[in-house]
C-alpha cells in the first residue's frame, strides 16, 4: 500500500523564486512541487502539497490528515516561531513529521531561532534550500519503513 504523505507549506512561500533570491533561491514552488512529486513517486510515496498564507488554514489541514495520510512534512515558515495552534494540531494528531527550512534558521534573525513547532516533529531539516524537501521525503520514508 502507498503510503500518504501531506507537504504543508506556510506564508509567503507561494512567493518563492521571486523573494529574497539569496536567500530563497529561484525556483517557484510549482516547480518545488514538481520535484517532491518526482522523489516521492521514485520512493514508492505519494504526496498531497499544499500552501496557505492562513495559520487557521494550516490548522485545519493538519487536523485532515489524521486517518488519511501517514506522515506530515511541514515548512510553516513565520508560523514556526509563534503559532501554538499548529503545535497543538500537530500533537493532537499523532503522525511522524518533519519540520523542514529553507534557509537555516538557527543562522538568523534571533527570533527565528525558536521553533515553536519542533516539539511535535520526529526531526529537523534546514539550511539546504528546497533540497532539504528531499531530505525530508527520504527521512519520513525511512520513519515509516522501521
Amino acid at each position: 500500500m502507498t503510503k500518504k504523505i501531506l507537504i504543508i507549506n506556510g506564508p509567503n512561500l507561494n512567493l518563492l523564486g521571486e523573494r529574497e533570491e539569496s536567500k530563497y533561491g529561484k525556483n517557484t514552488l510549482e516547480e518545488l512541487k514538481k520535484n517532491c512529486e518526482s522523489h516521492a513517486k521514485s520512493i514508492g510515496l505519494q504526496i498531497k502539497f499544499e500552501q496557505s498564507n492562513i495559520e487557521g488554514e494550516i490548522v485545519t489541514m493538519i487536523q485532515k490528515a489524521k486517518g488519511t495520510f501517514n506522515g506530515i512534512i511541514i515548512n510553516a515558515a513565520g508560523y514556526t516561531h509563534t503559532s501554538v495552534a499548529i503545535l497543538d494540531a500537530l500533537l493532537a494528531i499523532k503522525l511522524p513529521t518533519i519540520e523542514v527550512h529553507i534557509t537555516n534558521i538557527y543562522n538568523r534573525e534571533e527570533f527565528r531561532k525558536k521553533s515553536l513547532i519542533s516539539k511535535a516533529a520526529s526531526g529537523i531539516i534546514c539550511g539546504f534550500g528546497i533540497n532539504g524537501y528531499i531530505m525530508a521525503l527520504d527521512s519520513i520514508n525511512e520513519i515509516l519503513n522501521k
